[in-house]
């Protein structure tokens, strides 16, 4: 790692870019840094991995950097991956209303796991490495009119599992454990510590 962070530091400072067009990341990154751009990764990510959800956020993570740093060579570029797991069940982004309202429904009164995944990539400096950070959520039972009423106030179709804890938690979420702003899609202490590992911030 020393020999690493001395050649970063050798060949100057890289353009960072975020390869993820949630708002939330944006603004959850620019609390740890102020100069980065945005380029919205266009890879199609899978849906499963046959060592379980870990091994799948980190895939998914990899495979948004990788596709980004294609023409960034020049660049760090961060790939991101969010996903809510109960029982086995892996949940991400629903198609539909209705599977939102069945995702809340799964959820309703248990305990559940939020993943995410990064990958960091340098293709100058050789660099590619892959992190995960787990949360615990715990969400309160919840009825069709809770979840109805929760909707009005939040759009569940951009959303890994159907909610935002940034969002009228009193309605949904009983409690958590771990990171919060990993909840909401970007570990932002694990990344920041990352980072300055780097010298990058």
């Amino acid at each position: 790692m020393q020999n690493f962070v001395e050649k970063a530091n050798k060949n100057g400072s890289f353009p960072f870019i975020l390869g993820s067009g949630s708002p939330r990341r944006r603004e959850l990154l620019g609390q740890i840094m102020s100069d980065f751009s945005v380029e919205v990764s266009d890879a199609e990510e899978i849906y499963s991995h046959p060592k379980g959800t870990l091994a799948l956020v980190m895939e998914n993570a990899r495979i948004k950097a990788s596709s980004v740093v294609q023409s960034n060579m020049q660049s760090w570029v961060l790939g991101a991956d969010t996903l809510v797991a109960l029982e086995e069940r892996v949940l991400g982004k629903p198609k539909s209303i209705g599977e939102a309202v069945d995702m809340l429904q799964f959820l309703s009164g248990q305990t559940h796991q939020v993943s995410t995944g990064l990958c960091l990539i340098n293709r100058t400096l050789d660099y590619e490495e892959t992190r995960v950070e787990t949360s615990q959520v715990t969400f309160k039972e919840i009825n069709n009119s809770t979840i109805e009423e929760y909707f009005n106030e939040v759009n569940p179709l951009d959303k890994a599992g159907g909610y935002a804890i940034q969002t009228r938690p009193d309605l949904i979420i009983d409690s958590f454990e771990g990171s919060h702003s990993n909840v909401i899609g970007l570990p932002v202490q694990m990344l920041g510590k990352w980072l300055a590992e780097l010298d990058i911030i």
